[in-house]
């Protein structure tokens, strides 16, 4: 919900800022009922920056007109919904972030902007795009020339040559999987990361990435506020698997729920043409298992879905064997969904396995697809010692990640892009962009970064997946 509280509330009251430039302060003491999470600025420690008129009121492509321009009294609630028979407000005071998107006084002038892009971490449907959208609406929207690609993550900053990207070149870039970028884990040096921004003249960061990369954005932000350098740094919160929080979704990830019900329908195919068929999905979600979730509720084909967030066991009354057994007795095959991160605390490891991180210090999982598969074929062989059984793996994670943007998630890209640039060239900092209950907002990056969506198994969503699957709760009480 986008609000624009009215003037007489005191919220879009103007106030001296520090640097004579009248930027416009929201006085929340007079709206005690709403929080207004702070928003980083580079007025903060540089109070005598100047503002100029923003270019798109004389650009072709606009028309700007009331209500165009956006202040800082235009606001979107976090929390929407609430109970009137008695419990409201749910929530006091009321957490709300300033709306994204177009401001009429900017604090760059675009002739002098040098705009950096980087993408970090693994791959995910539409970095492209948002690179292209970055790109585009630099260059034709505020009139930006000088914008750098860094390649390969953290470390291009300081290990290569950026590339330079020009809307000729990122032309065709959406219709791509991947990042042209290139990209890494890891490499994360932050003096040399900043003192190669501050060495290249760049005063525009945008950092795609997920929730490391967040926390490396928090440090770079906070190491170029401590060098009180003119420089404006966002996020753009990458992550397939969904597990951002605050935000309503990440982009790529209705792409890989659609591609998942791909691998789900093979699966079915493959169980349903065996005797005693089990067809064995594993799809992509370390801590949260957003994307089988909605694969599972998307799909109807599947009869069990295992999640990082609700713990399953195997043998004795109510496990998977026991429903399993079940099924396939009933209907004669079986489709089983289950996330990367469902189930590593049942696998066996090596005192080797369990020190071992990856680049970005992430604990490395195991492959829960194989070594379910494993133990599929040994409960079988051992309780139906004489019966056909079939267990057919597939695992699409590294198909579903690579693939380009569908139509709603380039939709979802520009507009995150487009988000992002109106937020730095009015001098927000230290910030991302995202959806809140359908509208645009500025978010604080340190509070995206230490945050995680995971999903609720007490809430609604679970419980349709389970009246749809029927499978146990696999609770031992």
């Amino acid at each position: 919900m986008a609000l624009s509280i009215p003037e007489a509330t005191n919220l879009n009251s103007t106030s001296d800022d520090g640097g004579g430039n009248g930027r416009q302060q929201p006085d929340t003491q007079s709206f005690a009922s709403v929080k207004v999470q702070e928003l980083p600025h580079l007025t903060d420690y540089l109070p005598h920056l100047q503002t100029l008129t923003n270019p798109l009121e004389h650009n072709p492509f606009y028309r700007p007109s009331e209500g165009f321009y956006l202040s800082p009294s235009d606001i979107i609630l976090r929390q929407i919904v609430y109970d009137l028979a008695g419990n409201f407000p749910l929530q006091s005071p009321h957490l709300a972030y300033h709306r994204a998107g177009p401001r009429r006084e900017i604090f760059f002038d675009p002739s002098h902007v040098s705009a950096a892009i980087v993408t970090c971490g693994g791959l995910c449907p539409g970095m492209n795009t948002v690179i292209r959208e970055l790109v585009v609406a630099l260059w034709e929207l505020y009139g930006v020339r000088e914008i750098s690609g860094v390649k390969a993550g953290y470390r291009g900053f300081y290990s290569g040559e950026p590339v330079r990207l020009e809307p000729e070149l990122v032309h065709s870039w959406h219709k791509m999987g991947g990042t042209a970028l290139e990209t890494s884990r890891g490499g994360f040096d932050l003096d040399r990361i900043v003192s190669a921004i501050q060495d290249r003249g760049f005063n525009q960061v945008y950092i795609i990435g997920g929730d490391g990369t967040m926390r490396g954005a928090v440090k770079i932000f906070n190491e170029i506020r401590c060098r009180k350098m003119n420089v404006a740094v966002t996020g753009i919160p990458k992550t397939v698997d969904n597990d951002v929080d605050i935000i309503d979704r990440s982009f790529g990830f209705q792409t890989a729920v659609e591609m998942a019900q791909q691998a789900i329908s093979a699966a079915h195919v493959e169980a349903e043409s065996a005797v005693n068929g089990i067809g064995l999905v594993k799809l992509m979600g370390r801590s949260t298992g957003h994307i089988a979730l909605h694969a599972t509720l998307s799909s109807r084909d599947v009869d069990c879905c295992l999640i990082p967030e609700n713990d399953f066991y195997l043998e004795g009354k109510g496990g998977l064997f026991e429903f399993l057994d079940n099924r396939l007795k009933k209907n004669g095959h079986a489709v089983l969904v289950v996330a990367e991160g469902a189930g590593q605390d049942m696998i066996p490891r090596t005192d080797a396995q369990k020190e071992e991180r990856d680049e970005s210090g992430n604990p490395v999982f195991l492959d829960v697809g194989g070594w379910l598969k494993s133990e599929l074929k040994k409960w079988w062989a051992r309780d139906h010692p004489n019966e056909l059984f079939t267990v057919k793996l597939i695992d699409p994670t590294y198909m579903i990640r690579a693939v380009p943007a569908n139509a709603t998630d380039n939709l979802y890209c520009t507009l995150l892009a487009h988000s992002a640039i109106h937020g730095v060239m009015a001098g927000y900092t230290g910030f991302v962009s995202g959806p809140i209950n359908g509208s645009y907002a500025y978010i604080p990056v340190d509070e995206v970064a230490k945050s995680r969506n995971e999903v609720t198994t007490k809430d609604h969503k679970w419980a349709w997946v389970r009246s749809i699957t029927n499978q146990p709760d696999f609770s031992r009480s």
